[in-house]
């Protein structure tokens, strides 16, 4: 198997170098905007460095994997969707709401395959976390509680592309809400501070940020989220039924302390950032596209599972901006007219 990868920046090197020990991912054909970007991952890693980005799609790939700059998300899902190529496309589909429905009706007018990049459905913690609560161990779920928390701001040029914190970042605990609880979300109500640093209000952006969530089965979410956690990488998420209730993301390297005599230790060693927390659950993601291309499993998250969390995004961003609760169904959830 031949695989082409676009974007060969962070996220992009180190799926590239998750494919390069693949036992069954074959070959890898890298390409970046940066030529020299990739050239030099290419000879790190073994593989064979495209000249330009046009030549994954002409020089006989057997599946495409997109980890390049968000915009150029849904032109690269769109051709590879028709060159019957089978892609793997990190989060976000496309910047907005209006480009993510048209590559998707792309894909599923040819019938393509896209898998999406939403990691934590591989993480231990999380398939646990949903076993309990589809099993009904918790028993009628009441309150979930998600939390992302990042150490520091990212560069100011990614902030005014990110499409903000609610659909950048918060988008992962709208998909857990999802997938865990396998009930839909109905309607929200989101705030926002830009109190932090003066680089999120330039970018009309907030560094932190919180919603409510009302879920279809009557419980209730709060999702928060912020830039700014000095402490560390902080993500969790805490399950609360009328039999028990469990987290997912709490260990010893989780950034928090207890102020009780009695509890636990500070983490020694906080975690550092997404990479570092989630690798094992990236390659897993991985390896399950790598499957899927084999026709040896099914699609772990198609693009109609991103389309879902983004919409919850959207309604919280509309929420924030208007101070207002908003139903899901005030949001597309498809073309105009269909």
């Amino acid at each position: 198997m031949r695989i082409g990868l676009i974007g060969t920046g962070r996220i992009g090197s180190f799926h590239a170098a998750a494919l390069s020990r693949h036992p069954e991912a074959g070959s890898l054909l890298l390409a970046d905007a940066v030529p020299a970007r990739a050239a030099a991952l290419a000879d790190r890693l073994g593989a064979t460095a495209a000249p330009t980005v046009d030549a994954v799609f002409t020089w006989g790939v057997d599946a495409v994997v997109i980890a390049c700059a968000t915009a150029g998300h849904a032109e690269y899902i769109t051709r590879a969707a028709r060159a019957g190529l089978p892609v793997f496309c990190e989060k976000p589909v496309a910047p907005d709401l209006a480009g993510t429905l048209a590559a998707l009706a792309e894909v599923a007018g040819v019938g393509g395959t896209l898998q999406l990049g939403f990691m934590r459905r591989f993480d231990p913690g999380y398939r646990t976390a949903r076993e309990l609560v589809r099993s009904g161990a918790l028993g009628r779920l009441h309150t979930v509680r998600t939390m992302t928390a990042d150490p520091a701001p990212p560069p100011a040029g990614y902030l005014e592309s990110s499409g903000g914190l609610f659909r950048d970042c918060l988008v992962h605990d709208f998909d857990m809400v999802r997938w865990v609880t396998g009930q839909e979300v109905v309607e929200v109500f989101a705030t926002g501070s830009d109190a932090g640093p003066a680089v999120f209000r330039q970018a009309g952006d907030v560094d932190t940020g919180a919603a409510v969530l009302r879920l279809a089965g009557g419980a209730l979410v709060t999702s928060t989220g912020t830039r700014c956690n000095g402490a560390g990488y902080d993500v969790r998420m805490e399950l609360a039924g009328e039999l028990d209730q469990v987290s997912a993301g709490l260990d010893d390297r989780t950034p928090i302390a207890s102020t009780e005599p009695l509890g636990p230790p500070p983490a020694s060693k906080p975690w550092t950032g997404f990479l570092e927390r989630f690798a094992a659950a990236y390659e897993a993601e991985l390896d399950a596209f790598v499957r899927l291309v084999r026709g040896e499993g099914d699609n772990p998250c198609d693009g109609r599972e991103g389309l879902h969390a983004l919409r919850i995004a959207e309604a919280c961003e509309l929420s924030r901006r208007e101070h207002r609760p908003v139903l899901l169904t005030e949001v597309p959830a498809g073309p105009p007219g269909r």
